[in-house]
């Protein structure tokens, strides 16, 4: 069963329905700044290249974080709005992988001699649409061309659809070397999930879970999502129940964006079947009152960690990022991204993938790292990502340290920032001081309108209908 925490150690994050249904409107989730939308073409391989080159210059290389992007699945559920491929041709896979080793190899050869990896996440997708011969192989290659960090040290995950795996499955891949587990579970009530199209019955989710367990892996995570079809208060109170009992040490709830215009399968959900914007308020306050009564501590955003583990730890050390694959505990590394679609952060750039496998196979065919856009940081950038950073994973801003690190005086170069502060201030969502900013409890469920403050792009430009509400 979960422990108790004290107080001190986790203070509850204090919900306010009436100040959320006023403050929330669609804005970025801050994975990265500048976010992913205001890539361009204009950055490509050679730009790449150039970052990777600087890496090597600076001395002191940093660790290294791996993100692998297996595009597969065999169904497809309605409420996705990853970039997938739902086939049920297993041939695909094979073709994928061999062009995934040859990126590696690409990738492996730039790195050499500064190839450290301390952390390797595997999304899609469904990385467990691989065989288990193909992920023996695909593993096997990653270790041969990169130094994996002693298992001790090293973070390495995989997202796993419990229905595509078995209690077996789950210990070959923790001798593979997988550390770390994230299962998608969205909700256990049979409505939802026939709703949504994903049928997944607790006794086979929880075995997975025992089986992860069993094979001593580090951390078991869940995600859950609010507001999907046939969802009440009712029913996300139950599945939370069982979710407590199983006692995960990670647990995501993901707010369902309904955005049909963009993604396709979600025109399969009548608008009809969503909650309405009161009941997935009851639901989100439910989810955060009950997670953090079993002892929970709310690490931000969506996600809540037990006490003990490394994502708390490491937020209370001062030590948590933010990056594309969520909360992270290696604020250090540069990420190496491998597959379609796949985003990597070398250096002060970001790059990003093609999104197709005709385009993926070409450009690797043609000998070159398949980088279709992405962006070079100016020094505005960089400041600002700082700043988004610290108030992300610490609610906190500590202004004389900023400007040790940057040549500004803060409020003279946020001075059209501060007025929107102030406005924010006034509704309680964070307190200003001379040297510090810091985001009060009722104010951290809101915590990306107050870094929407600091996000030049959307001040030059309106949030994107694509946004989510940060509420």
């Amino acid at each position: 069963m979960s422990s108790a925490i004290p107080a001190s150690v986790a203070p509850m994050v204090q919900f306010d329905a009436q100040l959320v249904r006023k403050l929330s409107k669609p804005g970025p989730r801050y994975t990265s700044y500048p976010t992913a939308d205001r890539f361009t073409s204009a950055f490509g391989y050679r730009d790449y290249l150039q970052a990777v080159a600087g890496v090597r210059t600076r001395g002191g290389a940093k660790p290294l974080s791996v993100y692998l992007h297996i595009p597969f699945c065999d169904t497809v559920c309605y409420y996705c709005a990853c970039n997938k491929i739902v086939t049920r041709q297993r041939d695909k896979a094979t073709v994928y992988l061999s062009y995934l080793k040859r990126e590696i190899d690409m990738q492996a050869m730039l790195f050499a001699g500064i190839n450290q990896v301390e952390q390797l996440h595997l999304g899609g997708g469904t990385p467990t649409y691989l065989s288990d011969a193909q992920m023996d192989d695909l593993m096997a290659h990653l270790h041969r061309k990169f130094q994996f960090a002693p298992d001790t040290v090293g973070e390495y995950s995989i997202e796993v659809d419990p229905r595509t795996v078995s209690r077996e499955r789950v210990f070959s891949l923790r001798r593979q070397g997988f550390n770390r587990i994230s299962l998608g579970v969205q909700d256990y009530d049979a409505a939802v999930q026939q709703a949504v199209n994903r049928i997944q019955p607790e006794a086979d989710t929880q075995a997975i879970i025992d089986a992860a367990r069993a094979a001593l892996f580090r951390s078991v995570s869940i995600d859950l999502i609010y507001g999907l079809p046939k969802q009440t208060v009712m029913s996300i109170a139950q599945t939370l129940a069982k979710v407590i009992l199983a006692d995960p040490d990670r647990i995501a709830i993901y707010n369902y964006a309904h955005l049909p215009h963009l993604f396709k399968p979600q025109r399969r959900i009548a608008d009809a079947d969503l909650p309405g914007a009161d009941a997935k308020l009851d639901m989100l306050a439910l989810c955060i009152r009950r997670l953090t009564e079993a002892g929970y501590v709310y690490i931000g955003m969506d996600h809540f960690a037990k006490p003990t583990d490394d994502l708390a730890v490491a937020q209370r050390q001062g030590r948590l990022h933010r990056n594309f694959q969520g909360y992270s505990t290696h604020a250090d590394a540069d990420l190496v991204a491998c597959g379609v679609s796949a985003i990597g952060a070398v250096g002060a750039t970001y790059s990003q993938n093609v999104k197709t496998l005709e385009a993926y196979y070409e450009r690797l065919d043609n000998n070159e790292l398949p980088i279709e856009r992405g962006i070079a940081l100016s020094m505005d950038d960089l400041l600002r990502r700082s700043v988004i950073q610290m108030l992300m994973c610490h609610f906190e801003l500590a202004i004389g340290a900023l400007e040790q690190a940057f040549p500004i005086v803060f409020a003279d170069y946020f001075a059209p920032e501060m007025a929107q502060l102030d406005a924010l201030a006034d509704e309680g969502l964070l307190t200003i001081g001379a040297d510090y900013l810091s985001v009060t409890l009722r104010g951290r469920l809101l915590i990306r309108n107050i870094c929407m403050v600091f996000d030049r792009y959307l001040n030059e430009k309106p949030a994107a209908p694509r946004y989510s509400k940060t509420i």
